[in-house]
């Protein structure tokens, strides 16, 4: 069982498929690994993905990024081994606010303002109460 923690952390191997021409990770590779880390986050809650489209929650819910500020420092290479950490900055009605942050044995590399909109039927909609509560106990002061 994960341990709940405000920071969650997702350890990421670069490998040959994620960098460019230069031997340098691609940016878009970077935004491959900001998604696993928050499907990592959402399982260490208990949140099925499959299982909320499929009306777990009631209604079928997805969650999809509406707006995100990427801030690319230093390159990472193919064998480096990165740490991905996700934060949840603020919880609104139908929507999440988080920090990404991408480094190298303590290095930043990238960061990102994440923010994440709970949708039903290809709109926003507020999200189910025991979803919002998970949310909400990895808000800093929540821990």
């Amino acid at each position: 069982m994960t341990t709940m923690t405000p920071c969650q952390s997702l350890t990421i191997r670069v490998y040959y498929e994620d960098t460019d021409f230069s031997g340098l990770v691609y940016h878009a590779s970077y935004l491959r690994f900001m998604e696993r880390a928050r499907t990592e986050m959402l399982r260490s809650l208990g949140l099925d993905q499959r299982a909320l489209l499929e009306g777990a929650a009631g209604a079928p819910i997805f969650f999809v990024v509406r707006a995100m500020d990427v801030d690319f420092r230093r390159p990472a290479t193919m064998d480096d081994l990165l740490t991905v950490e996700t934060e949840v900055l603020a919880v609104g009605g139908a929507s999440l606010s988080l920090e990404q942050r991408v480094s190298r044995e303590a290095e930043p590399l990238v960061s990102a303002k994440v923010r994440i909109v709970c949708v039903e039927a290809g709109r926003a909609r507020r999200f189910p109460p025991e979803v919002r509560a998970k949310f909400e106990r990895l808000l800093p002061d929540q821990a």
